[in-house]
């Protein structure tokens, strides 16, 4: 909306400007017509400048032998000073109403912020960043991004324009109440510098231990360091990179399967369900009965895995439930454990 107002009133600004030259140059062959032959084409743009600006100058151009004269300049006073204020009013509205719209969005995505609960807050919307959110946006899980490079910032709202952020540091524990990290179900510390990962991290376990943090880190030496500051997870794309040009080669299947299924348009992901605390022992057949939306692949509870399980395999609340499935197939497994 911001720009929608911002781009008509610089076409204003436009238009005004052109008019405005266009009558200095009529102004300018006007005088020196009427002037003619001692009316220079300096004397006669001046004569067209003071009119325009109602300086009130004496006529640098005599017309005291000439009324149509003085009619014309009557008639170029009259379209310059209306041409004039049209140009102010339409540079002090640009002014305030890009202020004024910057305002209300800032404070409407305050209260948006405000209301979200389960979550997720990107700390840096660079390479890495800016991949997290696509993957959030493809499972339809909300976010918001702290993001302190304007540059940055930018270039991802070009993108996504409707988009939840702060600019502002990570680091700072002012911008992680802002997003929402007391109700935020994790945190993703991945800006490009190690040590401000550590103190995202550490920042947010302050704050809370209820939000998991994931850190990016480039020197994999650090990870201990990372851990004792809070981080839950640490990933370091150059081990991750490296692991993955080795799958590719040793298997390559596989990979190649993991890769149609991030780029199907149904949004295909092996996603992470955890049952309900109060939920008591169920048969998994009970639990979430087949479906062509989703495919169970193992659960982990008591901290063992169990891969394909039976259908008279019993769970209990607190176990996780692997499926595979879309981001509407999650949301009814989602539904089926809270019935």
């Amino acid at each position: 909306m911001t720009k929608v107002f911002r781009s008509r009133h610089l076409r204003s600004l436009v238009n005004g400007a052109v008019l405005l030259l266009l009558i200095h140059v009529v102004g300018t062959l006007g005088y020196h017509y009427i002037g003619r032959p001692s009316a220079g084409w300096i004397d006669s743009f001046y004569m067209t400048f003071i009119t325009v600006a109602t300086i009130g100058y004496a006529e640098v151009v005599d017309l005291s032998a000439h009324p149509m004269g003085r009619l014309f300049t009557v008639a170029i006073a009259a379209v310059g000073i209306a041409t004039m204020s049209y140009l102010f009013s339409t540079f002090v509205a640009l002014l305030l109403e890009s202020d004024l719209n910057a305002a209300l969005r800032k404070r409407h995505m305050e209260r948006q912020i405000a209301a979200l609960r389960g979550h997720y807050i990107i700390c840096g919307v660079g390479r890495v960043g800016s991949n997290v959110a696509d993957e959030l946006l493809a499972t339809h899980r909300q976010f918001v991004v702290i993001e302190n490079d304007q540059a940055a910032l930018d270039r991802w709202l070009e993108r996504c324009p409707n988009t939840l952020y702060l600019h502002d540091d990570a680091a700072d524990d002012g911008a992680l109440r802002r997003a929402g990290v007391m109700a935020a179900a994790g945190v993703f510390a991945v800006t490009g510098d190690d040590s401000h990962n550590l103190m995202i991290s550490l920042s947010v376990k302050l704050l809370t231990t209820k939000a998991r943090v994931v850190a990016r880190l480039h020197d994999i030496r650090n990870s201990d360091k990372a851990r004792r500051a809070g981080a839950d997870e640490i990933v370091s794309p150059d081990f991750t990179g490296g692991m993955r040009i080795a799958s590719a080669m040793v298997r390559p299947h596989v990979v190649n399967f993991m890769d149609q299924m991030l780029r199907t348009d149904d949004g295909l992901r092996v996603e992470e369900v955890v049952i309900p605390a109060g939920v008591a022992a169920r048969r998994v057949s009970e639990l979430i009965p087949k479906s062509r939306e989703y495919m169970l692949v193992a659960t982990h509870e008591l901290g063992k895995w169990v891969f394909n399980p039976a259908d008279d395999h019993m769970v209990q609340g607190g176990a996780a439930l692997v499926v595979m499935t879309s981001p509407e197939g999650r949301a009814q497994v989602e539904r089926l454990l809270k019935a």
